[in-house]
Protein backbone atom coordinates (compact mmCIF):
# COMPACT_ATOMS: atom_id res chain seq x y z
CA UNK A 1 0.00 0.00 0.00
CA UNK A 2 1.76 3.13 -1.43
CA UNK A 3 0.64 6.57 0.51
CA UNK A 4 0.44 10.01 -1.12
CA UNK A 5 -0.09 13.15 -0.07
CA UNK A 6 -2.84 15.25 -2.25
CA UNK A 7 -2.57 19.39 -2.16
CA UNK A 8 -4.40 21.89 -3.06
CA UNK A 9 -3.65 25.50 -3.44
CA UNK A 10 -6.61 27.77 -2.00
CA UNK A 11 -7.65 30.90 -0.98
CA UNK A 12 -6.81 31.79 -4.52
CA UNK A 13 -10.98 33.01 -5.24
CA UNK A 14 -12.58 29.97 -6.17
CA UNK A 15 -16.02 28.97 -5.46
CA UNK A 16 -14.48 25.03 -4.76
CA UNK A 17 -12.38 25.75 -1.69
CA UNK A 18 -15.04 24.49 0.75
CA UNK A 19 -15.51 21.29 -1.08
CA UNK A 20 -11.70 20.49 -2.06
CA UNK A 21 -10.75 20.34 1.27
CA UNK A 22 -12.73 17.26 1.89
CA UNK A 23 -10.84 15.58 -0.58
CA UNK A 24 -7.31 17.04 -0.30
CA UNK A 25 -4.75 15.73 2.30
CA UNK A 26 -3.23 19.35 2.36
CA UNK A 27 -4.08 23.09 1.99
CA UNK A 28 -1.73 25.65 0.57
CA UNK A 29 -3.06 29.28 1.58
CA UNK A 30 -2.53 32.05 0.23
CA UNK A 31 -0.96 34.71 2.70
CA UNK A 32 -2.34 37.56 0.60
CA UNK A 33 0.70 38.67 -2.25
CA UNK A 34 -1.11 37.46 -5.21
CA UNK A 35 -4.40 36.38 -3.84
CA UNK A 36 -6.44 36.14 -0.66
CA UNK A 37 -6.93 38.21 2.71
CA UNK A 38 -7.46 37.64 6.06
CA UNK A 39 -10.88 36.91 5.22
CA UNK A 40 -10.04 34.48 3.23
CA UNK A 41 -7.41 32.70 5.10
CA UNK A 42 -9.72 32.56 7.95
CA UNK A 43 -12.43 30.53 5.81
CA UNK A 44 -9.67 28.26 4.57
CA UNK A 45 -8.24 27.48 8.39
CA UNK A 46 -11.48 26.37 9.38
CA UNK A 47 -12.61 23.89 6.93
CA UNK A 48 -9.35 22.50 6.91
CA UNK A 49 -9.46 22.06 10.58
CA UNK A 50 -12.43 20.60 10.42
CA UNK A 51 -11.67 18.15 7.69
CA UNK A 52 -8.45 16.98 9.59
CA UNK A 53 -6.13 18.94 6.65
CA UNK A 54 -2.70 19.71 6.72
CA UNK A 55 -2.77 23.89 7.02
CA UNK A 56 0.37 25.04 4.98
CA UNK A 57 1.25 29.01 4.28
CA UNK A 58 1.54 29.89 -0.04
CA UNK A 59 3.80 32.71 -0.15
CA UNK A 60 4.36 34.51 -3.70
CA UNK A 61 5.95 38.00 -4.45
CA UNK A 62 4.10 40.73 -4.26
CA UNK A 63 1.91 40.13 -7.16
CA UNK A 64 -1.81 40.39 -7.43
CA UNK A 65 -1.83 41.94 -10.18
CA UNK A 66 -0.47 38.82 -12.07
CA UNK A 67 -1.63 36.59 -9.64
CA UNK A 68 2.17 36.09 -8.89
CA UNK A 69 3.21 35.24 -12.21
CA UNK A 70 5.23 38.10 -12.75
CA UNK A 71 9.51 37.22 -12.89
CA UNK A 72 10.84 39.47 -10.50
CA UNK A 73 14.52 39.86 -9.28
CA UNK A 74 14.28 40.78 -5.74
CA UNK A 75 16.78 40.77 -3.25
CA UNK A 76 17.62 37.19 -1.10
CA UNK A 77 16.84 39.67 1.74
CA UNK A 78 13.71 41.15 0.53
CA UNK A 79 12.39 37.62 0.15
CA UNK A 80 13.48 36.58 3.42
CA UNK A 81 11.19 39.17 4.76
CA UNK A 82 8.21 38.64 2.90
CA UNK A 83 8.36 34.97 3.09
CA UNK A 84 8.55 35.18 6.91
CA UNK A 85 5.40 38.07 6.87
CA UNK A 86 3.57 35.76 4.86
CA UNK A 87 3.86 32.39 7.10
CA UNK A 88 3.43 34.33 10.14
CA UNK A 89 -0.11 36.25 9.22
CA UNK A 90 -0.90 32.71 8.21
CA UNK A 91 0.21 30.71 11.43
CA UNK A 92 -1.68 34.08 13.65
CA UNK A 93 -4.66 33.04 12.27
CA UNK A 94 -4.21 28.90 12.61
CA UNK A 95 -3.66 29.20 15.94
CA UNK A 96 -6.23 31.18 16.88
CA UNK A 97 -8.50 29.21 15.05
CA UNK A 98 -6.58 26.28 17.59
CA UNK A 99 -4.56 24.68 14.61
CA UNK A 100 -1.16 24.80 13.95
CA UNK A 101 0.65 25.47 10.31
CA UNK A 102 2.13 22.23 9.31
CA UNK A 103 4.11 23.38 6.15
CA UNK A 104 5.04 26.42 3.63
CA UNK A 105 4.94 25.78 -0.39
CA UNK A 106 5.91 29.09 -2.78
CA UNK A 107 3.06 29.86 -5.32
CA UNK A 108 3.32 30.72 -8.60
CA UNK A 109 6.67 32.54 -10.49
CA UNK A 110 8.53 32.78 -6.68
CA UNK A 111 8.12 28.54 -6.91
CA UNK A 112 9.20 28.24 -9.90
CA UNK A 113 12.39 30.76 -10.07
CA UNK A 114 13.14 29.53 -6.67
CA UNK A 115 13.66 25.61 -7.99
CA UNK A 116 16.24 26.62 -9.80
CA UNK A 117 18.17 29.57 -7.95
CA UNK A 118 19.94 29.05 -4.86
CA UNK A 119 20.20 31.75 -3.67
CA UNK A 120 16.58 32.61 -3.89
CA UNK A 121 15.99 29.30 -2.65
CA UNK A 122 18.31 29.58 0.29
CA UNK A 123 16.46 32.40 1.34
CA UNK A 124 13.08 31.15 1.20
CA UNK A 125 14.60 27.90 3.60
CA UNK A 126 15.83 29.99 5.72
CA UNK A 127 12.79 31.58 6.70
CA UNK A 128 11.26 28.71 6.99
CA UNK A 129 13.87 27.41 9.04
CA UNK A 130 14.15 30.48 11.07
CA UNK A 131 10.22 30.89 11.66
CA UNK A 132 9.82 27.14 12.88
CA UNK A 133 12.10 24.67 11.96
CA UNK A 134 9.57 21.61 12.57
CA UNK A 135 7.62 22.86 9.43
CA UNK A 136 7.91 20.86 6.08
CA UNK A 137 9.18 22.96 2.63
CA UNK A 138 7.39 21.99 -0.61
CA UNK A 139 8.94 22.36 -3.57
CA UNK A 140 9.35 20.96 -7.33
CA UNK A 141 10.87 17.40 -7.17
CA UNK A 142 14.72 17.81 -7.55
CA UNK A 143 15.00 21.31 -7.17
CA UNK A 144 17.06 23.38 -5.70
CA UNK A 145 14.23 24.23 -3.24
CA UNK A 146 14.62 20.82 -1.79
CA UNK A 147 18.22 20.91 -1.83
CA UNK A 148 17.84 24.36 0.25
CA UNK A 149 15.11 23.04 2.68
CA UNK A 150 17.73 19.68 3.16
CA UNK A 151 20.43 21.64 3.42
CA UNK A 152 18.77 23.49 6.55
CA UNK A 153 17.74 20.49 8.18
CA UNK A 154 14.07 20.80 7.35
CA UNK A 155 11.90 18.13 6.58
CA UNK A 156 10.37 18.46 2.41
CA UNK A 157 8.18 17.34 0.52
CA UNK A 158 9.23 16.90 -3.25
CA UNK A 159 6.20 17.86 -5.30
CA UNK A 160 5.12 16.74 -9.00
CA UNK A 161 1.98 18.29 -10.85
CA UNK A 162 -1.15 16.40 -12.38
CA UNK A 163 -1.94 18.99 -15.15
CA UNK A 164 1.72 20.70 -15.50
CA UNK A 165 4.01 19.26 -18.89
CA UNK A 166 7.28 18.41 -17.84
CA UNK A 167 10.66 18.95 -19.66
CA UNK A 168 13.25 16.33 -20.23
CA UNK A 169 15.14 17.48 -16.97
CA UNK A 170 12.08 17.33 -15.08
CA UNK A 171 11.94 20.96 -14.60
CA UNK A 172 8.10 22.32 -15.54
CA UNK A 173 7.60 23.62 -18.66
CA UNK A 174 6.75 27.55 -18.73
CA UNK A 175 3.30 28.45 -18.78
CA UNK A 176 3.68 30.96 -21.44
CA UNK A 177 5.03 28.29 -23.87
CA UNK A 178 2.91 25.17 -25.45
CA UNK A 179 2.36 22.49 -23.82
CA UNK A 180 2.68 23.53 -20.52
CA UNK A 181 -1.01 23.03 -18.99
CA UNK A 182 -2.57 19.53 -19.64
CA UNK A 183 -6.34 20.15 -20.25
CA UNK A 184 -7.62 16.40 -20.98
CA UNK A 185 -8.24 14.69 -17.90
CA UNK A 186 -7.43 11.29 -18.66
CA UNK A 187 -4.06 12.58 -19.44
CA UNK A 188 -3.82 14.01 -16.84
CA UNK A 189 -4.58 11.14 -14.20
CA UNK A 190 -2.41 8.56 -16.67
CA UNK A 191 0.25 11.17 -15.96
CA UNK A 192 -0.23 11.49 -12.08
CA UNK A 193 -1.02 7.50 -11.69
CA UNK A 194 2.86 7.05 -13.50
CA UNK A 195 4.45 9.74 -11.50
CA UNK A 196 3.35 8.38 -8.25
CA UNK A 197 3.90 4.72 -9.11
CA UNK A 198 6.47 4.46 -11.11
CA UNK A 199 8.92 7.91 -10.50
CA UNK A 200 8.60 8.94 -13.72
CA UNK A 201 6.71 11.60 -16.06
CA UNK A 202 6.43 11.47 -19.90
CA UNK A 203 7.77 14.81 -20.86
CA UNK A 204 7.05 17.38 -23.82
CA UNK A 205 10.06 15.74 -26.07
CA UNK A 206 9.05 12.02 -25.76
CA UNK A 207 11.46 11.22 -23.20
CA UNK A 208 10.84 10.14 -19.73
CA UNK A 209 12.06 11.78 -17.05
CA UNK A 210 12.56 10.55 -13.16
CA UNK A 211 10.89 12.10 -10.35
CA UNK A 212 10.72 11.85 -6.57
CA UNK A 213 6.75 11.89 -5.89
CA UNK A 214 5.68 12.93 -2.35
CA UNK A 215 3.30 15.23 -2.52
CA UNK A 216 0.67 15.82 -6.06
CA UNK A 217 -0.81 19.14 -6.63
CA UNK A 218 -4.09 20.25 -7.46
CA UNK A 219 -4.69 23.35 -9.05
CA UNK A 220 -7.71 25.06 -6.51
CA UNK A 221 -8.27 27.74 -9.41
CA UNK A 222 -8.46 25.12 -12.31
CA UNK A 223 -12.04 24.96 -14.05
CA UNK A 224 -12.29 21.61 -13.35
CA UNK A 225 -10.44 21.23 -10.00
CA UNK A 226 -13.02 19.53 -8.17
CA UNK A 227 -14.06 17.04 -10.70
CA UNK A 228 -10.86 16.13 -11.06
CA UNK A 229 -10.21 15.33 -7.20
CA UNK A 230 -12.99 13.36 -7.35
CA UNK A 231 -11.88 11.41 -10.53
CA UNK A 232 -7.75 11.36 -8.77
CA UNK A 233 -8.99 9.95 -5.23
CA UNK A 234 -11.14 7.21 -6.50
CA UNK A 235 -8.05 6.05 -9.03
CA UNK A 236 -5.89 6.39 -5.70
CA UNK A 237 -7.80 3.99 -4.37
CA UNK A 238 -8.40 1.48 -7.18
CA UNK A 239 -5.21 1.67 -7.45
CA UNK A 240 -3.92 0.76 -3.26
CA UNK A 241 -2.98 4.71 -3.15
CA UNK A 242 -3.92 6.15 0.20
CA UNK A 243 -4.07 9.57 0.84
CA UNK A 244 -3.18 11.30 3.34
CA UNK A 245 -0.46 14.09 4.91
Amino acid sequence: MKTIDLNADLGEGAASDAQLLQLVSSANIACGFHAGDADTMRFCVREALKNDVAIGAHPSFPDRENFGRTEMHLSPETVYAQTLYQIGALAAIARAEGGIMRHVKPHGMLYNQAAKTPRLADAIARAVHDFDPSLRLVGLAGSELIVAGQRYGLATYEEVFADRGYQADGSLVPRAQPGALIDDSDKALTQTLEMVQHGRVLSITGSWAPVHAQTVCLHGDGEHALAFARRLRVAFAENGITVAA
